[in-house]
């Protein structure tokens, strides 16, 4: 008897403010669905909801995986650790929205290679064609990113002189990237399986997602890219180690010497009119140094999210997670490269960013055009504006020009669009 065929797939994409939330179901020709989320997290509520408003979320995603009797929430995908993609698996005292979708039972956990937590910190990453079963990452690192951003926040927290954009950037930036440890730890635990997935690997589900091919475009591993190696060369011999150490000195967070330990020190309230100048450019000048460490860090973390493409019937579609340049880069010349002439769906990356979707991988999408034809490009954007970025330094996110550009050239469907209340978009396309 042949498997089931998928003859339809319906994106829900939540509006979780500044963050990721899609649940895509796939309906069989017997009748049967299959369901996949993809990443539960937010940085920004949208405006005027409740505080517990994921698990109002969770709560509906649980509700459409076992709206018939034989549903259920198959495959779990988290493209990368980022809280605005991660934060909704938190638990909390067993009713969290994390809870939510643990109880769901998915069959499968799908994270890139560097999410698994007991590898040694130079490991390279699997060389082979199999998806990594055991456990492989960069621990000591990861903790020396997240150790960066909370200083980060805590140097915020205890400045009231900063800027206002600055201090709001810097607090966001750091945020998003400490670690989330009860959503780390409920993806490790919600499923009897984890796969942790890098360029090229062989991967192959058909037992949970019958008719669905899925190819992991991202990320690469240390051992496929030597632009990574490099990175990686100078992260742990300068970046990742020294970095924190320059933060806890600078903030006066920790307990490293001072430039001049026996220069007399005063309250900032006693200092003379010009003092109080000189001391606000040298905490402005501390900031934008943090700054630019952590978006530095945030780059290297979005760097690490899965690209995955999915073949289904006649259609392609393609989740990036945050994937930015350098990690397309290496999808982009591999040979993997001309599945993407053919992408019906595309999920902008990084809610929009204008490194997220690189000139040489839009200039693929064959099926972008002005005319509007049935086969046309479909495009799905999760964002808020005015969270990241800068308008004045053209950084926006999403960025202007990206968005004109996804408006005249495919069907989007942004979140940002969606009146208040309106909890999701559903996306309906025919798989023949």
């Amino acid at each position: 008897m042949a498997d089931p065929a998928p003859v339809k797939a319906t994106i829900f994409a939540y509006q979780v403010g500044f963050g990721d939330c899609f649940l895509l179901r796939f309906d069989y020709d017997d009748a049967s669905r299959r369901h996949i989320l993809i990443d539960f997290g937010t940085t920004g509520l949208p405006e005027n909801v409740a505080a517990d408003f994921m698990l109002g979320v969770a709560k509906d995603i649980a509700a459409k995986c076992t709206e018939r009797d034989g549903d259920g929430l198959d495959i779990v995908v988290a493209t990368h650790r980022h809280a605005d993609h991660i934060s909704g698996f938190a638990t909390k005292n067993g009713a969290g929205s994390g809870d939510v979708i643990a109880a769901l039972e998915p069959a499968v956990v799908l994270q890139p290679w560097t999410e698994a937590p007991e590898a040694p910190v130079d490991w390279d990453g699997p060389a082979g064609g199999d998806p990594v079963k055991a456990f492989a990452a960069r621990k000591a690192s990861l903790e020396g990113m997240h150790a960066m951003a909370k200083q980060a926040v805590d140097y915020v927290a205890g400045q009231r002189s900063l800027p206002r954009g600055l201090a709001g950037e810097l607090s966001f930036i750091g945020a998003d990237n400490i670690a989330n440890r009860s959503a780390i730890e409920n993806l490790q635990s919600m499923s009897k399986e984890r796969l942790f997935l890098f360029h090229g690997c062989a991967l192959d589900l058909s037992a949970i997602l019958p008719g669905v091919r899925i190819d992991v475009l991202g990320p690469p591993t240390l051992a496929q890219t030597d632009s990574i190696k490099k990175q990686k060369s100078s992260d742990k011999d300068e970046f990742w180690q020294f970095a924190p150490r320059r933060f806890s000195d600078a903030a006066g967070l920790g307990d490293g010497a001072l430039l001049f330990p026996d220069a007399p020190r005063a309250l900032r309230s006693k200092l003379f009119t010009e003092q109080r100048w000189l001391s606000n450019r040298i905490d402005d000048a501390n900031a934008e140094m943090m700054l630019g460490l952590v978006r530095s860090l945030d780059s290297q973390m979005n760097n690490t999210s899965l690209i995955l493409l999915m073949r289904a019937g006649s259609k392609t579609l393609l989740f990036p997670g945050d994937a930015q340049l350098e990690n397309w880069q290496y999808a982009l010349q591999s040979e993997l490269a001309p599945l993407l002439d053919d992408v019906d769906l595309y999920k902008v990356g990084h809610h929009g960013s204008r490194n997220a979707t690189p000139r040489s991988m839009w200039k693929r999408f064959r099926k972008k055009n002005r005319k509007k034809t049935t086969d046309r490009l479909t495009s799905v954007m999760s964002t808020k504006h005015g969270k990241h970025g800068s308008d004045d330094k053209h950084t926006e996110v999403p960025r202007r020009t990206l968005v004109t550009e996804l408006d005249e050239n495919s069907n989007l469907h942004s979140t940002e669009r969606l009146a208040a209340g309106v909890p999701y978009e559903k996306i309906e396309i025919a798989l023949h």
